[in-house]
């Protein structure tokens, strides 16, 4: 029965969707891949707000209901049916009445299973597609019977482009890269390698005044000319990434560079995506909670090893889940990533026990690393572990709700709710 309701709902809002589009025409973004999707989503939001008015897809607003509540400035009602009426009202209020509308929007869309992206985004006419990276071994990859079949899922969005409308593709994935091959539609590519049409290049750790790393800088090149680009409190190579693909959409709507570039320096990076927590005894926490795939977790597990600390480098991973029959060999693989990469390793869940294992195949003493069933009893743990100058990286699926870890270390606890991924009422009801 629920069901049914569910299905009722996100027709009635997809129907006012469409309404709301057709009668306020707005520029349309839609980003997809198995990584870095929110990330780049906020570099376009920083980008195009210096030039117009935008509307983002909120945290990730990016399935079937996600959208439409996008696109009609409306919250999730979660189980709250007055919500989801006022929901449903104020959307033919924005129909029927003149109301100032955003002009352009920027959209996020997520597929987790075979069909979702009919489901979805289907219906959109599009003016640009920005597609991020697939990886080897993508999450959600367990309800799809094979790789292929999921990428070819993520591709099915070029087909919403208007025949005028922008492709911009991650060179660096190859995956990715092929579908310019078999689009007609006009290309802008962004990479680190030869070829990108925005190329990044000598990516590193900002350090502040004191010694204490402060974020990324790197440089962006395009057409002969080059601009450094600099963001703050926040690392990790998918910021880095997700920079070059706003950078890559302005130089297909032919924006200025240089003001681009400097839009990001400060841009709004959500809670639980590589960002940077003073926590207690003068650590430092990378807070990666907001999900995990093989691609991500070992993307952080280098910008861990790469930055530089007094105290010891420790790496909390929990399970990576929806990877099917790859989830073994991921996890393990990543136990050989953290060896080079980590002084400690802590481990939660069950499939995490083959991070372990691959860790020790690598050489990692078995002393330093720390395993627990779940985030509540890592979190008791690393209270008292923890010792001055250390810094943590924390990271592990959604469903292994990784952000309690960090929050028992956390310095700044009156901001908890600002700070950490999934704060809400709703989430925090769930065990």
């Amino acid at each position: 029965m629920r069901s049914f309701y569910k299905t009722i709902l996100v027709r009635v809002l997809q129907v006012e969707s469409r309404l709301v589009l057709w009668r306020y025409k707005p520029k349309i973004i839609v980003i997809t891949g198995s990584v870095g999707k929110t990330s780049t989503k906020d570099a376009v939001f920083a980008i195009l707000s210096q030039v117009s008015y935008v509307r983002k897809s909120e945290k990730s607003y990016n399935s079937e209901i996600g959208l439409p509540l996008t696109i009609l400035g409306v919250p999730n009602g979660w189980n709250n049916l007055a919500v989801w009426l006022k929901d449903i009202a104020f959307g033919f209020w924005l129909f029927l009445a003149v109301h100032k509308y955003p002009e352009w929007l920027v959209l996020e869309v997520g597929v987790g299973k075979p069909g979702d992206m009919q489901k979805t985004a289907s219906w959109l006419r599009t003016d640009a597609v920005i597609i991020t990276a697939i990886g080897e071994t993508p999450v959600h990859i367990e309800f799809f019977s094979s790789r292929k079949h999921l990428v070819e899922e993520k591709s099915g969005l070029i087909k919403t482009l208007k025949k005028d409308g922008l492709l911009v593709l991650n060179s660096d994935d190859e995956t990715v890269l092929e579908m310019k091959t078999k689009s007609k539609h006009r290309t802008v590519t962004y990479g680190f390698g030869e070829g990108a049409d925005v190329r990044g290049s000598g990516d590193s750790i900002l350090y502040n005044s004191t010694g204490e790393p402060a974020g990324v800088i790197y440089r962006v090149d395009e057409g002969g000319n080059s601009v450094p680009v600099v963001i703050e409190e926040v690392f990790g190579k998918n910021h880095v990434y997700a920079s070059l693909a706003g950078l890559a959409l302005s130089l297909g709507l032919k924006l200025n560079m240089l003001t681009a570039a400097n839009s990001l320096k400060n841009y709004d990076v959500p809670p639980g995506r590589m960002r940077l927590l003073k926590g207690i005894e003068s650590s430092l926490i990378i807070d990666d909670t907001y999900n995990s795939s093989p691609f991500a977790c070992e993307s952080a597990l280098k910008t861990l090893g790469e930055i530089k600390c007094e105290g010891r480098k420790i790496a909390i991973l929990g399970d990576m889940l929806e990877l099917g029959r790859h989830t073994q060999e991921a996890h393990k693989n990543i136990g050989k990533v953290a060896m080079a990469n980590a002084d400690i390793l802590i481990t939660v869940g069950h499939r995490a026990e083959a991070i372990r294992d691959g860790a020790i195949e690598a050489g990692f003493k078995k002393k330093n690393i720390h395993e627990f069933l779940d985030s509540s009893e890592a979190k008791e743990f690393i209270k008292t572990f923890i010792e001055k100058g250390d810094l943590v990286l924390v990271k592990g699926s959604q469903g292994m709700r990784m952000e309690r870890v960090v929050e028992a270390i956390l310095l700044d606890q009156e901001n908890k709710k600002k700070l950490l991924v999934r704060q809400e009422k709703e989430w925090l009801q769930k065990k």
